[in-house]
């Protein structure tokens, strides 16, 4: 399921020196930014005016953009954030309905490279942190989950609404974040919750102002960076193992087959939110869906 990415190697390998401040121009679109201030590489994504939904494209450059970071011997943190007035809203509905996704088996490669993705978070060898405001959802949610520490602004909602679409979450990290009742309403209801109650939850680390969200997460980074980058990898590949022993990968691996199944179900209600979707836009869908649910937005 989720490639297995080998953490980087020992800073011995020959590596020069990065500068001390650059940003990398994009190839196309530039749909994810990448910036070295220091020790500290800061990836954003760059869809603002989809609320950084995620298509192909971010998938792919969200990824390389990761291992990048982790095979960058002057990068000892990594942040992960989103441009405008949200982290992220998940990954774009629009792909599977233009491509026409239904079936179990055209379902299974999809959520394998979302999965992917998700994962090289997850085992990047440096500490990730993401810096999170407005609606991070779905896969948005999946990707702070998959860092090791999330800050978050005042205004910051979370949440996996996927069963309102008749879907499901794609990598299932929540069991292993939250306790076994809070994962088990939020991914039944599909509900969302605010940063307070995140906190509460143990979902995040931190909740400041809107006004402080960049400055609290670098002074964090800042905390961490001047650990030797060898006991930074080790000490993320032993928490990591732990986890592991406790069943997360074992969890991500399955839940992918019984996503391509719930996916591929093709119910009524997933029909009927397609054919919205198609003949009068994804807004109407959303629609749709929320007066379902009893009217609450979650996108």
């Amino acid at each position: 399921m989720d490639r297995a990415i080998e953490f980087a190697r020992a800073s011995s390998s020959g590596r020069t020196s990065a500068p001390r401040h650059r940003i990398e121009p994009e190839m196309g679109d530039d749909v994810v930014q990448y910036e070295i201030d220091g020790a500290i590489a800061k990836i954003t994504l760059n869809r603002p005016d989809k609320l950084n939904a995620m298509n192909a494209q971010v998938i792919g450059e969200l990824g390389r953009r990761v291992r990048e970071a982790g095979d960058d011997d002057s990068v000892k943190v990594v942040l992960i954030t989103g441009a405008g007035r949200a982290f992220s809203a998940g990954f774009d509905i629009n792909d599977e309905i233009e491509d026409g996704t239904e079936t179990p088996n055209e379902w299974r490669p999809v959520l394998q490279r979302d999965i992917n993705m998700t994962m090289s978070i997850w085992e990047c060898p440096k500490p990730t942190i993401a810096v999170v405001n407005g609606h991070c959802l779905a896969g948005g949610c999946e990707i702070a989950m998959a860092c090791d520490l999330v800050v978050a602004s005042e205004d910051a909602k979370f949440g996996e609404p996927e069963i309102q679409y008749g879907s499901g979450p794609v990598t299932l990290l929540m069991p292993f974040i939250l306790n076994q009742r809070r994962t088990r309403e939020l991914l039944f209801t599909g509900d969302t919750i605010d940063a307070q109650e995140a906190l509460d939850a143990g979902l995040i680390n931190k909740v400041v102002a809107t006004g402080d969200l960049e400055t609290t997460a670098k002074e964090l980074a800042l905390r961490i960076a001047p650990t030797p980058i060898e006991v930074l990898r080790l000490t993320k590949q032993t928490l990591n193992r732990a986890y592991e022993a406790m069943g997360l990968r074992q969890a991500v691996n399955s839940n992918l087959e019984i996503g391509s199944l719930i996916n591929g179900a093709n119910t009524p209600e997933q029909q009927e939110f397609d054919a919205i979707a198609r003949e009068k836009g994804l807004k109407a869908a959303l629609a749709w869906r929320n007066e379902r649910y009893g009217g609450q937005p979650t996108e």
